[in-house]
């Protein structure tokens, strides 16, 4: 379905340069500590269809993003996860895919050696105990470290997130082994209190988000709704399914959340933040944004 854009046209300060496209909470693992889409393996892919997709990655290309980020859950599990990336790439967009390469498909790991496709992954430990305790799933610690071998053997560009979840977690050495296996882009992170790091039944506030949120990147959940960042699920600025990205990002709404999310550079932003992509002009860096508590408005 064609949905005619509205003007007045979106600002240009106001479209980001990356988006995340998070289309599906369905995930062979079951990370109960700090999983903020809180994806497992009996979540579903979300009311968001193919062809939906599809045009909204199209009015994205037109509007000026540059980069966009299929994450989950586990995106790889969507029935039409490779259709959507090829039409990501149609368009002239950068495509990042961000698994938990605990199972990669071989003709997966055709489409992550395609120019413009990256890919990005979270290892918890050097440990299988360590990693495994985090995900929730024996034997994923030895796949998901075979699958970076495997990744690095290829030569595709895998960007590796270690987020500091469990005490005696044994980042440091995780980090270590990642760089002795070759690995050079990687990014430590804490847990952010969204999802399911939030603790007795609490909200989550923009205290637990980075700077850049709605500063340069924005997301799409699996049920349509428009968010400063897959973190910032709890802010929602519109829905695609029956509008355009256009209007949302011209819309009141988007402009007040922007504005309530402040881009200091005060902490790093992990890899769960979003993209660290210094050339889209981020800087790689974010920072907590004020302590406003916002009620959870998810459906």
């Amino acid at each position: 379905m064609t949905i005619a854009p509205e003007t007045p046209r979106t600002p240009t300060s106001l479209i980001p340069s990356v988006l995340e496209l998070e289309i599906t909470r369905r995930c062979q693992l079951t990370c109960a500590s700090h999983c903020y889409a809180e994806a497992g393996p009996t979540r579903g892919h979300g009311a968001m269809t193919g062809d939906i997709w599809k045009r909204v990655i199209s009015e994205a290309a037109a509007l000026g993003v540059k980069k966009v980020q299929f994450i989950g859950g586990e995106p790889t599990l969507h029935p039409d996860f490779a259709d959507l990336v090829e039409h990501a790439l149609w368009e002239g967009l950068n495509v990042e895919v961000y698994s938990n390469l605990y199972r990669v498909r071989l003709e997966h790991w055709r489409l992550f050696t395609r120019p413009g496709v990256t890919l990005a992954t979270s290892y918890y430990a050097d440990t299988d105990e360590g990693h495994d305790q985090v995900t929730g799933r024996q034997g994923s610690h030895a796949a998901t470290r075979a699958n970076i071998i495997e990744a690095h053997r290829r030569g595709i560009h895998l960007r590796v997130g270690i987020v500091d979840v469990l005490h005696g977690q044994r980042v440091g050495q995780a980090r270590e082994e990642l760089e002795a296996l070759g690995i050079t882009d990687v990014h430590t992170d804490r847990v952010r209190g969204v999802g399911n790091a939030i603790e007795g039944g609490g909200l989550p506030s923009t205290s637990a988000l980075c700077g850049r949120c709605a500063h340069g990147i924005a997301a799409i959940l699996s049920d349509g709704r428009v968010t400063p960042c897959v973190l910032g699920r709890f802010l929602p600025a519109g829905q695609v399914q029956d509008t355009t990205l256009d209007r949302v990002f011209a819309s009141q709404q988007w402009q007040q959340i922007a504005a309530s999310i402040p881009a200091s550079r005060h902490d790093p932003c992990g890899p769960d933040c979003g993209p660290n992509d210094d050339s889209q002009g981020g800087g790689g860096t974010c920072s907590p944004a004020e302590d406003e508590v916002f009620p959870s408005r998810a459906s």
